[in-house]
């Protein structure tokens, strides 16, 4: 359809060098935009760049790391200078830290809510102000987590990073709408990736899934339509919206 369509668009992906970022941009690729793929290994975002490109697709591989507030000024400047303007940031970039809160050190819960709160604050505010300079409005989608909507334990950072993530959302689109400039946010559940699928697949795992309504935890393939809904003039009058895509998991207690 074309309104999920994003021919001529110009997007950022952070966290694009591996799991869900690397998947969402070559999604976003498919549907027509042009990409800035941005993080910390680069070396990684070269292949990616390969494989986007080899497509027909055009990829910007930027070293970035959103914690750090010149790295993402640098980076939302190289996105404008090479591709164009900005339309589309998917902010995505997270980590996650797995200790009992209290065995938690301070240096792991600043890692964790400096890089998923912190850090996608900087992007999306960096991001908006260069959408508000040239005022073509924009389209911010927040990767957040349904661990943002509801607890677990093991990772108290992470779940309230995404919670605050969540409500940060809010309150940007309320104060961006006037802009032009629409804030939503996905929520994934638990997504089977290289990196989880071995736990998932544990006996831990498997009483994890007997908590999911639809008895599966998602592939990366079911976030591709709210993704794309999110990203396109398909969502046009949603904002500070949040979307969760878990199965049923967040629907019961």
């Amino acid at each position: 359809m074309t309104l999920f369509d994003l021919t001529g668009k110009n997007a950022l992906v952070t966290g694009a060098s591996s799991g869900l970022g690397r998947h969402f941009a070559h999604v976003l690729s498919g549907a027509g935009a042009r990409i800035a793929i941005a993080a910390r290994r680069t070396e990684r975002l070269e292949r990616l760049q390969s494989e986007i490109e080899a497509q027909g697709g055009r990829a910007l591989p930027i070293e970035l790391d959103v914690r750090d507030a010149a790295s993402v000024r640098s980076a939302v400047g190289c996105a404008e200078t090479e591709l164009g303007p900005i339309h589309l940031l998917i902010n995505n970039a997270g980590v996650a830290d797995s200790k009992p809160v209290l065995e938690l050190a301070e240096e792991d819960w600043d890692r964790v809510v400096d890089t998923n709160l912190k850090g996608a604050w900087l992007v999306a505010q960096e991001t908006a102000r260069h959408m508000v300079r040239l005022g073509h409005g924009g389209n911010i989608v927040n990767i957040a987590s349904i661990l943002g909507l509801r607890g677990t334990g093991q990772v108290a950072g992470y779940c309230a990073a995404k919670a605050g993530l969540l409500n940060l959302t809010r309150a940007m689109a309320a104060e961006l709408a006037r802009h032009d400039i629409r804030v939503n946010a996905l929520a994934p559940g638990y997504v089977v990736t290289d990196i989880n699928r071995d736990f998932l697949e544990s006996e831990a795992g498997e009483a994890l899934l007997r908590r999911v309504p639809q008895r599966r935890f998602a592939e990366l393939g079911d976030l591709d339509g709210p993704l794309l809904l999110l990203a396109s003039d398909a969502s046009r009058y949603m904002t500070g919206t949040v979307v969760a895509v878990d199965g049923g998991q967040s629907a019961i207690v």
